[in-house]
This record gives C-alpha cells, structure tokens and sequence, in this order.
C-alpha cells in the first residue's frame, strides 16, 4: 500500500528526505511541517503537555504513535504501547528507541489488546478524526472502553468545527448539523499520492453526545488559544 507520509517522515528521521511532504486538497496544497509536528521533545510543562500529563498513567497506549516523540517521554515513566499502520513509522519509532511499538489499528483495537488491558490512553495529533463518521467514533469509544480499566481514562486531540474559519482549513468540508464538519485531504511525497483521507470533526458537545452512548464521559477539555478550534479533551468511565 502506498504510504508516502509514512516514508517521509522516515526519510526526515534518516537525513533522506530530498522532497517535502505535500498536504493536497485538489488544486490546493502546502508543504506539512515534519520536524515541528513529529520530532523534537515533548514538552510536559507545556499548556498541552500539562493537560496530558494529568489525566495519564501507566499502563498506557499512544494511539498513531507517529515518530513516538510522546512514547519517548512517558515510556520513562510507566509502561507504555505504542502503535502505527505504517511500518515505516514502526520502523522509524524502533530506530529512535521506542521500545514497544507495535503494528496495530486504533479503530480496531479489540483485535489487538485484551480487555482492561491499559489504565489510559491517547490518541495525540487529531487522528481520532479518522473515525470518518459519528458512527464511527462511537465504535472507536466503545472498543476504547474494552482495552481500558473500570477506573481508566482516555485523551483525544480534535477540531471544534463551531472554531474553524473554512478557508484556513486545507480540506475542510462543511455540514449544515451544528458542531460537525469533515475534512478531505491527500499526502504526496517524491511524486506519490496517498488515499484520500476523510476525517469527521466534532466539537465537545459532539463529543459528549458520542460518549454518552458508550461507558465514557467527557471530564474535560482545553482550546489551545482562547480563539482556537483545536482542543483537547479528556474522558472517564461514566
């Protein structure tokens, strides 16, 4: 299967990367910030590290684990999984000393892991998203309360549609239900096109009403900026 932005960013970890990783949208597209985005340190004194940081303990699963720069940090302090559909990101994230990373879906994780396998859990970089639909991000919940202890807790990064200004938003599509949205978008590197990707964005309200469907309840979240759509949110067993 074609994966170019899998082998990009391990091109990028490697010093191999001669041509930039493309983010496309037909006609539209912009260069996507590797080194920023993936690499470098986790920061646990950061606004979005500290929100992290509080609501996660060990065991823990790093859902799309990318270059495994959080995996990095918390495998230092409790046990920690990371998994990736990429085996170019599982190649890069074994070269940089993630010591457990595993090929693995995180819409399919009862596949994978046994139940009350983890105490928390989080999926870090808006990939949630790729629920597709509401639909799908209930099923994504309900087999992320299966994996997760009675007591777990879980942390998703997401967009607030209710935020988004649609011509900043390379892919965006919008839907006349309030708080919803989808996003369409493709990776291209050295002349390779990935699959279309469809992502459904959802806003905390969104949120809360998927989760109210499973054993989750939305305990918190946190905007980036007071004018951002970007936020976290944390869940617990309701």
């Amino acid at each position: 299967m074609s994966d170019p932005f899998g082998r990009a960013v391990r091109d990028f970890h490697r010093d191999e990367q001669d041509a930039p990783l493309i983010q496309r949208d037909g006609e539209w597209a912009r260069e996507h910030p590797i080194e920023a985005f993936y690499f470098g340190d986790f920061d646990p004194d950061s606004d979005r590290g500290e929100f992290l940081t509080s609501w996660v303990d060990g065991p823990l699963l790093d859902m799309g684990a990318g270059a495994g720069r959080d995996t990095l940090y918390f495998q230092e302090q409790f046990e920690t999984i990371a998994i990736e559909v990429s085996d170019h990101l599982i190649e890069t994230m074994r070269e940089r000393g993630v010591r457990d990373v595993r090929r693995a879906d995180m819409f399919a994780l009862r596949e994978s892991f046994e139940r009350d396998r983890f105490q928390s859990a989080f999926a870090w970089g808006t990939q949630v998203e790729l629920a597709a639909s509401m639909r799908g991000l209930r099923e994504f919940l309900d087999d992320l309360a299966f994996v997760t202890a009675p007591d777990g807790a879980a942390t998703l990064d997401c967009h607030d549609p209710e935020r988004i200004v649609a011509d900043e938003m390379l892919g965006y599509r919008a839907d006349p239900t309030p708080g919803l949205a989808h996003r369409v978008m493709q990776f291209e590197y050295e002349g390779d096109v990935g699959e279309t990707l469809l992502f459904r964005l959802f806003s905390p309200d969104r949120l809360r009403e998927a989760a109210a469907e499973t054993d989750w309840e939305v305990a918190a979240h946190s905007y980036d900026a007071a004018d951002s759509p970007h936020y976290q949110a944390a869940l617990t067993k309701a």
